[in-house]
């Protein structure tokens, strides 16, 4: 495993990290918890030291989960989780519809006393937005409150989680440059490469540290999604149309080149992608399975991608592959 440093911070994380949000959850297959567990201690042993959760990933049980299997071992990680969605209040959800969001002061502090307690720890290292929208980072009042819990020791540093789907320039870029944020958390892949492009400069300039997330594309640059994929109605992926499934596997059919007569694994590829900018601080894994999670894992140890192979990447994308749109039925 290799690591980078956060910049203007001294938190060191693996290259690649874990999304939590997979455990005991069935958006992305069914774990139980005492596979949860082995899984996170199979990453630990793989040297990923970089856990992200959020508070409101099942109604916080992700996070009591999560500090189960960090029981005793709190000092040799870095434990990032968010804040902002009002599950307090709002339990029901249809589907995987967004829940209502709250940043008012007094809520995040009590929203952070929760996440300590869940979370079995005195800190957090990195206090995450959960999706903000502008009208949150241009708000003076939540970000004193965030101050004032850095000052306790409660957190350490605070970032932004950029989404629910792709965009939120705007937020990134105020949260970056006028907010100097540690980290910002965005969406980035072989195939979803916008906004996080226009991100890149803004990072560098403004020293501040990138997680990707998504970086396999949702199953699409891990070799587990392919044109006979039939997700399950709580799969997070079951709205989507079977256009967008076709579309998408005539683009990952575009780019064989990374893996033809190599020793990596598509999957290791779209990593290795990711990791070829210098502002990515760090890979959040989205994985269930220890076999794949160990594929994962060791793509930071492999040889990094070609400019030309990333070139042509890139070209590629902006040519939307060469892919001709496919008409929806509906």
């Amino acid at each position: 495993m290799k690591y980078r440093t956060i910049p203007n911070t001294e938190l060191a994380v693996s290259e690649t990290g874990f999304g939590t949000w997979t455990l005991v959850s069935n958006w992305w297959g069914n774990v139980s918890e005492e596979d949860s567990i082995k899984l996170v201690h199979k990453a630990l042993d793989l040297g990923i030291n970089l856990f992200d959760t959020a508070d409101q990933y099942r109604s916080g049980e992700n996070e009591e989960v999560v500090a189960k299997a960090l029981q005793g071992l709190r000092n040799e990680v870095v434990l990032c989780t968010k804040f902002g969605y009002d599950f307090y209040t709002f339990q029901s959800r249809i589907r995987h519809q967004e829940k209502p969001q709250k940043f008012e002061p007094d809520f995040i502090r009590m929203a952070c006393e929760k996440s300590l307690q869940r979370l079995n720890t005195e800190w957090i290292d990195i206090y995450q937005f959960h999706n903000p929208r502008i009208d949150v980072i241009e708000r003076d009042d939540v970000f004193e409150a965030l101050e004032k819990l850095k000052q306790e020791g409660k957190i350490r540093y605070y970032g932004v989680a950029l989404g629910p789907d792709i965009g939120w320039f705007e937020e990134g870029e105020a949260s970056m440059r006028e907010r100097k944020v540690t980290s910002i958390q965005i969406i980035y892949s072989i195939l979803e490469q916008d906004p996080a492009r226009a991100f890149f400069p803004i990072a560098k300039e403004c020293g501040t540290g990138l997680f990707v997330r998504v970086p396999h594309a949702s199953g699409l640059l891990d070799g587990t999604v392919t044109r006979d994929t039939v997700f399950p109605e709580s799969d997070h992926r079951s709205y989507r149309k079977k256009e967008w499934l076709e579309e998408s596997c005539q683009k990952v059919d575009q780019i064989d080149f990374l893996t033809r007569d190599k020793d990596i694994t598509i999957g290791q590829a779209a990593l290795k992608f990711s990791l070829a900018q210098e502002t990515v601080s760090s890979v959040l894994l989205t994985v269930t399975d220890p076999v794949q999670l160990e594929e994962f894992a060791l793509a930071p140890d492999l040889p990094d991608l070609s400019q030309e192979e990333l070139d042509r990447v890139y070209d590629l994308y902006d040519h939307n592959f060469h892919v001709t749109p496919i008409p929806s039925e509906s």
